[in-house]
């Protein structure tokens, strides 16, 4: 099936319909969840960036400043509200003054207004729906490249059934921005490496992306955009061979281009965009801890009375992969070795200012090296069919193992 220009073949449709899946999956969660402090907290933050910044001197809204995590979250959980409100009062201006529904104006916070705003609890919540989707879309765009329609697939169906994501796309917060942004800083940079190998006119649309892929990075979190840069730099170096010479000014014009964009987050207000840099926002250090309860997220699933860990699947995938990589030499080439080696490094990170997840950000790299590793085993296997057949049968088994776990844990998480 060809779609104006574009080919929609069976991994296309497959890739659709898992990230379907994962929409009505966000949206049963969203439905049967409650709104949190933490949702109206995002709400008025957001909604005091776009409709009236606080007047407290050194401070962008009466939130303080956000607690040194970025602007991003607060302003796309925000913005939906906003536009409501003013579609609202746009509508009530044409009506006769008797006739009118609003003749105060709407003000006041989300709470105050929830009776006149309506769907406050999709609207505040969809849009961070909206980016999980879209980097499941990356994820698997980036492991079909890679490694293949059976590469793709796998990471697209882990990060699908991953009850840790889903809980995270559900809610507002920064955290789905950052490993969004993340995720695209480091295959962007990849991009351009590969892009100075070939004519100029290639460099400008991606050194461009690159610098919008740091820039709305750096909006969701500071030290996100900072890991990203670094492994940016080193990537470039790597890959870049007789165009390194232009590696100093592609990351300063990327840098300054971010650093607009962080300026303009917060409004064109020099006191409040000057916190970035005291804040502490990019102070981390190394734990195990998060590591621990990754593991050992359990729930008791109704029918079997027992506790199951809700990522059983994804672990043993994850073990399998790296045996895989340790014991087979062709497995340990670029496409896997770079995913690995970026979730190490941000699965043991914390923050030690601001309460973040950096092991959130190692995910979609996880899960790219797993579709490369299993992608790699499968193709080894294509001259024997029947060593093939198993290993499909198999690698289905971890797929089905991992969807019954997420559904059980859906039922139990939304009462």
């Amino acid at each position: 099936m060809r779609f104006k220009g574009f080919y929609i073949g069976r991994a296309q449709r497959v890739a659709a319909a898992l990230l379907l899946c994962m929409l009505f999956e966000c949206l049963w969660i969203v439905a049967r969840q409650p709104l949190s402090q933490q949702d109206y907290r995002f709400a008025r933050c957001g909604r005091e960036m776009w409709e009236k910044p606080s007047p407290l001197a050194g401070y962008f809204t009466t939130c303080g400043n956000l607690n040194g995590d970025g602007t991003f979250g607060y302003r796309l959980a925000g913005f939906p509200l906003t536009a409501e409100r003013w579609v609202l009062l746009a509508a009530d201006h044409f009506r006769k003054p008797e006739n009118r529904l609003y003749p105060g104006g709407l003000s006041g916070s989300t709470w105050e207004s929830r009776n006149q705003l309506r769907f406050v609890k999709y609207l505040l919540r969809l849009p961070f729906v909206f980016f999980a989707i879209w980097l499941g879309g990356g994820l698997w765009w980036v492991s079909r490249r890679l490694f293949g329609n059976e590469g793709g697939g796998l990471a697209l169906a882990l990060y699908v059934f991953c009850p840790a994501i889903l809980r995270t796309a559900c809610s507002p917060n920064n955290e789905t921005l950052a490993l969004w942004g993340l995720y695209g800083l480091v295959y962007t940079a990849i991009g351009v490496a590969h892009a100075l190998q070939g004519p100029r006119r290639k460099w400008r649309p991606r050194i461009i992306l690159l610098t919008f892929a740091l820039g709305m990075t750096a909006c969701a979190h500071l030290l996100a955009a900072l890991i990203g840069l670094a492994l940016g730099f080193i990537l470039l170096a790597y890959l870049a061979e007789r165009r390194r010479s232009y590696i100093a000014q592609i990351l300063i014009f990327s840098s300054l281009g971010a650093t607009a964009m962080v300026f303009a987050s917060f409004g064109f207000r020099i006191s409040a965009f000057l916190y970035v840099f005291t804040g502490g926002s990019a102070r981390f250090w190394f734990t195990l801890e998060n590591i621990r309860s990754f593991l050992a997220a359990t729930v008791v699933y109704p029918v079997l009375k027992a506790p199951l860990p809700i990522h059983g699947a994804i672990v043993l995938a994850c073990v399998f992969a790296l045996v895989v990589y340790c014991i087979s030499r062709p497995s340990r080439y670029f496409g896997n070795t770079v995913p690995l080696v970026i979730a190490l490094l941000l699965l043991p990170i914390y923050t030690t200012q601001t309460v973040t997840l950096p092991l959130l950000w190692a995910l979609p790299f996880l899960f790219t090296f797993i579709g490369g590793i299993f992608a790699d085993v499968l193709d080894a296997a294509r001259k024997n069919p029947q060593q093939r057949r198993l290993m499909l049968a198999a690698t289905s088994g971890l797929v089905v193992a991992q969807a019954a776990l997420c559904v059980g844990w859906l039922v139990v998480f939304t009462g």
